[in-house]
């Protein structure tokens, strides 16, 4: 519930740094159709962040879980494909 209400207060479309992994983290767990395309969003972005740029151990960590996420989505879900592919592309650069 304290998720929900920090998302509806940040008043943007998606909350992005800790605060936004954090957020998409626990509500995926509910609602993963509903949240888990930010997530992967959010985990991609959190990837490329000047605190873990030159930690490759951690940067791979974050995209795994990107992966994952998307790749649990359903197929039918809009943003899957891209966000898998946003995925897969961060972590085959990495």
């Amino acid at each position: 519930m304290r998720a929900q209400v920090q998302l509806l207060s940040a008043n943007r479309l998606v909350v992005r740094g800790t605060e936004g992994l954090r957020i998409y983290r626990l509500l995926t767990q509910v609602q993963p159709e509903v949240y888990g395309s930010k997530l992967a969003y959010v985990l991609v972005e959190a990837s490329a962040s000047p605190q873990v740029r030159d930690l490759p151990e951690q940067r791979l960590a974050l995209l795994e879980e990107a992966v994952a996420v998307a790749s649990s989505l359903s197929a039918v879900n809009p943003f899957r494909a891209k966000m898998l592919s946003r995925a897969l592309a961060a972590k085959r650069e990495l």
